[in-house]
């Protein structure tokens, strides 16, 4: 079995990813869900991290450093950072960002590792649904040095099309020329139902009309 599927099965059995009737926050109507919230031990953490980490390693993602922005990134790219080492023997740097700058202490705006001129920065999140969290750490990022962002680490890519005609990956990409890398996409989820690697069968229909919507290539 790939890691793209192990991942799938993953998400399923640890209640990420769930198949029903949702109201997304765009008010679309979908048939699956993916709450990332509900990643909550230390056996699960550590397996999330692999799973970045296979990611990295199978796209040849060049990194000094794993930034997580803050909160929901810290322990994404902890997790990733740390699986990195122990499963492929690559160590990098990590860092995250608070939402305040210190005033007191070492002070700033980095915790880990201080960002310098030319070095690799990989951007670890959960997912990508407006874009927004780029947006927001991109002017943080580049005001502590010039780094060269190499790419940015989601597990899903739902490949939807957001304000326009264009995901917020694509968006990502043609706005700051940051690649975004997915450990899996929804095309990934309804080949892995069709091949009975989950269950789930009756809602794949809903998964493909849903697709022709809204989504992209």
């Amino acid at each position: 079995m790939s890691y793209k599927d192990e991942f799938i099965k993953f998400m399923v059995e640890s209640g990420v990813l769930t198949f029903g009737d949702f109201t997304l926050k765009s008010g679309r109507k979908a048939p699956y869900f993916i709450n990332t919230g509900n990643y909550k031990t230390g056996a699960q953490l550590a397996k999330l991290g692999e799973f970045y980490a296979e990611c990295i390693k199978e796209n040849g993602i060049e990194a000094d450093t794993l930034f997580g922005p803050a909160y929901k990134g810290i322990p994404l790219s902890v997790s990733a950072c740390t699986a990195l080492f122990n499963k492929f023997g690559i160590d990098v740097n990590y860092c995250f960002d608070r939402k305040e700058a210190k005033d007191h202490g070492e002070g700033g705006m980095f915790v880990g590792k201080q960002l310098t001129d030319g070095e690799k920065v990989v951007i670890i999140e959960d997912v990508m649904t407006s874009g927004k969290a780029l947006r927001e750490v991109m002017p943080k990022l580049t005001a502590a040095a010039k780094v060269n962002v190499t790419g940015m680490v989601i597990t899903v890519d739902r490949m939807e099309k957001g304000q326009g005609e264009m995901s917020a990956v694509q968006e990502a990409y043609r706005d700051f020329g940051v690649k975004v890398y997915s450990i899996v996409t929804i095309n990934d989820i309804i080949d892995a139902i069709e091949r009975g690697v989950i269950g789930f069968s009756e809602y794949l229909d809903k998964m493909k009309e849903y697709r022709s919507v809204y989504g992209v290539n």
